[in-house]
């Protein structure tokens, strides 16, 4: 199996499937199982949300699935995730797959890593953000999230619960309760996100849209809005927000806009949802 290199000298693994315009995906290409299965299927996630992904799109594309998010919680990088490191380490995983242009889709802070990695090279052939505004990003107040998050980590990681860097899903039953949700990161693996955050501060998404010139997309369900409470940051992240209100100087920039009605953050990046949106969009921009 193919690994890269990434920024700390640690490695990942990629699974490489299909022929035709490589695409990367930031994804677990292993189904979970147990009970770890049980509790997605019960907010109505697919536990097998990157195998779908890749059977969704390996037919015509060359799909390079690579678990970047399992990986930096894994071994994480506290002081060292910076949108820099994070640019190398998908450029990394670009040489190691042998691909000189290549498109990419990630979701939530993975598809922030993407409008990184699209400012810092002329290398991709596309650009698919979910979850996550390309104009109007909510930097500072995932700041606070994050810096929450890092005051209440732990030592060491436990089994992971939903974490405060995603949305609640409402797909079944109750909501979460978010104001009594334990926090199971150790602290270095909450720290890397603060890191992150940190770096972006300073970061004009407006300004940057002039340097993006490959074919993009945004994708965002129009219910991806969430308040944190007090113990969070006491904040509101309001992806669906932040995506209609700059629709149309998204447009006019260059983007193709999809939003997806009534789907909140988890909904939207589920492959039945989203395939239906990704999939023609790429034949289309990469079709052979």
């Amino acid at each position: 199996m193919a690994q890269a290199t990434l920024h700390d000298g640690s490695s990942v693994e990629l699974e490489i499937h299909g022929d035709g315009p490589t695409v990367l995906l930031p994804v677990n290409p292993r189904p979970a199982e147990g009970e770890r299965a049980d509790e997605m299927r019960k907010w109505r996630m697919d536990p097998e949300l990157g195998l779908s992904l890749i059977r969704g799109l390996r037919d015509a594309f060359r799909v390079v699935a690579f678990d970047y998010e399992g990986h930096v919680m894994a071994v994480p990088k506290p002081d060292t995730l910076t949108p820099a490191s994070i640019a190398a380490d998908l450029l990394a995983v670009a040489d190691a797959a042998g691909a000189d242009r290549f498109a990419y889709y990630g979701y939530s802070w993975l598809a922030l890593s993407g409008l990184q990695l699209a400012v810092r090279t002329d290398r991709l052939s596309a650009l698919v953000m979910g979850g996550f505004p390309p104009m109007g990003g909510p930097y500072a107040e995932m700041l606070r999230v994050t810096t929450a998050t890092h005051a209440m980590a732990g030592p060491a990681p436990s089994e992971p619960t939903p974490q405060p860097t995603q949305q609640r899903s409402s797909g079944a039953g109750e909501d979460f309760d978010w104001s009594s949700a334990e926090v199971t990161l150790s602290q270095d693996q909450a720290r890397q996100f603060v890191t992150l955050y940190e770096a972006l501060q300073d970061f004009d998404d407006r300004a940057a849209q002039s340097r993006l010139t490959c074919p993009r997309l945004c994708v965002a369900g129009s219910a991806d809005t969430i308040p944190y409470d007090e113990r969070w940051g006491g904040v509101t992240v309001d992806i669906a927000g932040a995506v209609t209100r700059h629709r149309a100087e998204l447009e006019a920039a260059g983007w193709d806009v999809r939003v997806l009605d009534g789907l909140d953050h988890t909904q939207a990046m589920q492959p039945a949802n989203v395939l239906p949106v990704l999939r023609p969009w790429l034949d289309a921009k990469l079709g052979r």
